[in-house]
């Protein structure tokens, strides 16, 4: 019973804060405003513990632009978690674009649609994220192009670091910051998920979204922790493969500490309180 009336709360409070801020959002994004990157992270941070979530976040992100966030993906919580964290846009599959309620709202976020299984487009959407890059926005690239079961990182696709590539040319940067992050579900009530529990965060391919969207926000209390790597500089002179190859191995090295539980705990810094910012990981055994 308890569990249905949180979910009926986050229905009622959400839709609340989207019906305020969709036209400011709309108006800022039509106007070329800045506060267009600020009104989806005030979003986020109401959201995040209205779905129960608690964002631990470890290591700092790097600041500068233009800065092109390399991620692993397992839900559309990632979304919302990160999303709270700092001001970003996202790279999306372009079946988002017309999924109900979350096509709009991916919309007022300012997220690129790309798709993926045109390779034949693939410099075309690399340059409307290179444009995004080099006007100052971070955009977070999901590199498996898929979601993951939450115990491991799959390899990533190496098409769209192209945007970094574009991006130097657009913007007259010395460099695109390349920032691994690492996305890691490790508990729900305080008790470590374990692998075979985790899925109850992560959202693979093949479960439907509305069953799975109802499980998670029923449990109520789960711990993401969110790890910034050590960025990569992406200069005229970087092999996007082989950028890819080092962010995917930080993403790793990154989930792999997560997982194990080894992590320096420090004082909350002046994040919202459903954000607790600790210190960057110690090392520990790859996944």
């Amino acid at each position: 019973m308890m569990a249905w009336l949180r979910i009926a709360l986050l229905v009622v409070v959400l839709t609340l804060t989207t019906l305020v801020l969709l036209p400011l959002q709309a108006l800022a994004i039509w106007l070329k405003w800045p506060v267009a990157r600020y009104l989806p992270l005030v979003w986020h941070r109401i959201a995040c513990p209205l779905a129960g979530l608690r964002v631990i976040v470890h290591g700092v992100p790097a600041k500068g632009r233009p800065m092109l966030v390399v991620a692993n993906h397992q839900s559309w919580a990632d979304i919302i978690a990160l999303g709270g964290v700092l001001p970003l846009s996202f790279i999306a599959k372009s079946e988002v674009r017309s999924w109900p309620a979350f096509g709009q709202l991916a919309r007022l976020q300012r997220t690129v649609f790309v798709a993926r299984d045109e390779r034949r487009r693939t410099g075309e959407q690399a340059d409307a994220i290179a444009d995004r890059l080099s006007h100052g926005d971070a955009m977070v690239l999901f590199a498996e192009g898929t979601t993951s079961d939450g115990n491991m990182v799959l390899p990533f696709k190496t098409a769209l670091f192209g945007a970094a590539q574009a991006a130097l040319k657009r913007s007259g940067a010395d460099a695109v910051v390349v920032q691994p992050v690492s996305i890691a579900y490790v508990r729900a009530h305080g008790l470590p998920l374990g692998r075979f529990h985790r899925p109850l965060a992560a959202w693979p391919g093949d479960v439907t979204l509305g069953p799975h969207l109802v499980r998670f926000l029923q449990e109520g209390a789960i711990d993401v922790e969110i790890s910034f790597g050590t960025p990569i500089p992406f200069t005229p002179e970087s092999d996007r493969k082989a950028v890819a190859r080092d962010a995917e191995v930080e993403v790793r090295r990154l989930m792999g500490q997560s997982l194990a539980g080894h992590t320096l705990h420090a004082d909350p810094a002046s994040l919202p309180a459903n954000v607790n910012h600790r210190l960057r990981p110690m090392p520990a055994e790859p996944i």
